[in-house]
C-alpha cells in the first residue's frame, strides 16, 4: 500500500473522521482510523461503535492498493506538524506505516483492516431531503438543550420528528426545553420520531455547510445516515421513549412581556457577574412597563438593574436559572423577544416576537 497526497488536501477531511474517535477506548483499534488507497481515491473511517464518519479524498496519482488501520490522533498531530506546502508520502512497510515529507520521517505502528468494526446497517425505513443549511440551522437553534450525561439516557440527544411534511428537532434536559421546525421532501406520511444521540449531533453539525446544498438523510429502525458531501455518517439511535414535548409547552399564559433582545441580553449579562456560581438564579420583578433584575450570591453580593419593556398586567415574581435566558434569547433571531408568562411558578415560553418555528420553554427556580 502506497499513496501521495498534499497535506492541504488530507487534513479537513482528517480531522473530520478522526473527531469521531474517543481518546480512551476498551479496544485498540477504536484509536485508529480506516485507511483504504485505491487507483485514485483515499477512503479514511473512524468509528467509536455509536457513530461512524467515512470520508473520502481523490488522490492526484493512482496508489498502490490496500488497506490498514492506523492511530488516529498521532496520524493528525503529524501532519498538523508539516508545513502548509508538504507533500506526504505514505507507505505500507512491515506492519508499520511510513511517513515521508520533506525530510520528515515517521513510522507509525498499524493493526490489520480486518479488524475495524463497522457500524452494524438496518433495513431503511425512508430517507427525506433537505438542504444542509436548513439542517444546521435546526441544529444550532435547539442544540445547547441537550442533557449532558443525564440518567435519563433519552435526554442525551436530539428528538427528530418528521410529520406532515416537516422535520422538527426538540432537545431538553429537564430544566428547559428548545424546539425548531422546517420543511422538507418525503415520502413518509405517518408522523415519526427517532433520538440522535449527543454526540451523533455534534459531528453532524461539523460537517454541514450553512448553504442550500442538497442533503439527503436516510432513517432506519436503529441508525440514521447523512450523504454530505465527500462524507458518509452514520449514527446509531437512542433506544428509548422522548417526552411529550407538546404537554410541556405552556399554552395559558396570560402575561406577556415584549423586549428589545440585545438590551435584555446585556442586562441578565451583567446581573448575572455577582449570581450564585453554582445555581445562577436571578430573580426577575414584573411591574406595569418596567422589569427589574437582581441576583445576590452567598458572599452578600448583590446586583440589581431595572429595564423597560412592554407589559401591562399584574406585579409577577419569579426565578430563572440566568444561563437558560442567556442561551435563548442568544440563539433568537428577531429584535424584539416575547417572554408568556402565567405565575411564579409555572414555566416560561420565550419566543422571538417575528419569528416562527423557534420556541424556548425555562422552567421557573425558587429563589
Amino acid at each position: 500500500m502506497r499513496f501521495v497526497i498534499s497535506r492541504e488536501a488530507l487534513i479537513k477531511p482528517l480531522q473530520l473522521v478522526a473527531g469521531v474517535v474517543e481518546r480512551r477506548q476498551t479496544l485498540p483499534v477504536l484509536s485508529n482510523i480506516l485507511l483504504v488507497a485505491e487507483d485514485h481515491q483515499l477512503s479514511m473511517t473512524g468509528t467509536d461503535l455509536e457513530v461512524e464518519l467515512v470520508g473520502r479524498v481523490t488522490l492526484e496519482e493512482p496508489a498502490e492498493p490496500g488497506s490498514v488501520t492506523v492511530p488516529a490522533r498521532k496520524l493528525m498531530d503529524i501532519c498538523k506538524s508539516l508545513p502548509d506546502d508538504a507533500v506526504i508520502e505514505l507507505t505500507l512497510k512491515d506492519q508499520k506505516m511510513v511517513i515521508k515529507a520533506g525530510r520528515s520521517r515517521f513510522s507509525l505502528s498499524t493493526l490489520p483492516a480486518a479488524e475495524f468494526p463497522n457500524v452494524e446497517d438496518s433495513p431503511q425505513t425512508f430517507d427525506l431531503t433537505l438542504s444542509q443549511g436548513q439542517l444546521r440551522y435546526l441544529i444550532d437553534q435547539t442544540g445547547f438543550s441537550m442533557a449532558q450525561q443525564d440518567v435519563r439516557y433519552y435526554l442525551n440527544g436530539m428528538l427528530l420528528e418528521i410529520a406532515d411534511g416537516a422535520l422538527r428537532t426538540v432537545a431538553t434536559d429537564g430544566h428547559r426545553l428548545a424546539t425548531s421546525v422546517a420543511p422538507v421532501e418525503t415520502a413518509q406520511t405517518t408522523p415519526h420520531q427517532i433520538i440522535v444521540p449527543r454526540k451523533g449531533i455534534l459531528e453532524l453539525a461539523r460537517l454541514l455547510q450553512h448553504g442550500e446544498e442538497p442533503l439527503k438523510l436516510v432513517i432506519g429502525a436503529n441508525h440514521i445516515r447523512a450523504h454530505v458531501g465527500d462524507f458518509i455518517f452514520t449514527s446509531k439511535l437512542v433506544d428509548g421513549k422522548f417526552p411529550d414535548y407538546q404537554r410541556v409547552i405552556p399554552r395559558n399564559g396570560d402575561k406577556i412581556v415584549l423586549g428589545d433582545r440585545q438590551e435584555l441580553r446585556k442586562v441578565f449579562s451583567r446581573i448575572a457577574i455577582l449570581s450564585n456560581e453554582k445555581y445562577r438564579g436571578v430573580r426577575l420583578s414584573l411591574t406595569s412597563g418596567y422589569l427589574q433584575v437582581m441576583a445576590n450570591n452567598p458572599e452578600q453580593e448583590e446586583a440589581e438593574e431595572t429595564v423597560a419593556i412592554d407589559y401591562q398586567g399584574d406585579a409577577l415574581e419569579i426565578g430563572f436559572n440566568v444561563n437558560y435566558l442567556l442561551d435563548a434569547l442568544s440563539i433568537l433571531n428577531s429584535d424584539i423577544v416575547r417572554f408568556t408568562l402565567s405565575d411564579s411558578n409555572s414555566s416560561a415560553l420565550i419566543e422571538g416576537y417575528d419569528e416562527e418555528g423557534n420556541l424556548y420553554v425555562v422552567m421557573p427556580m425558587r429563589m
